[in-house]
């Protein structure tokens, strides 16, 4: 089962990666960008009886920091 991991920072939480993408598109004349978020995509390819408080504790445990950023679970 394909699986993907979308992992995003909290609303609130610094966002350096973000600016630096934002400074960068503005240098590059793009000036129509308001903000900019960065986050990442893990993509699993896991046993078809994986379930999904597995799934759920794997993000909690390791893939995302929950403390600062919020997770979200997309079965292909």
């Amino acid at each position: 089962m394909k699986t993907r991991i979308h992992v995003t920072l909290k609303p609130g939480v610094l966002d350096p990666q973000g600016k630096a993408i934002h400074h960068a598109l503005e240098g590059l004349g793009f000036g129509g960008v308001n903000d900019v978020r960065a986050g990442k995509l893990i993509e699993l390819d896991l046993a078809d009886d994986t379930s999904d408080a597995d799934l759920d504790a794997m993000c909690r445990r390791l893939l995302a920091n929950t403390v600062i950023e919020n997770y979200r679970i997309e079965k292909l």
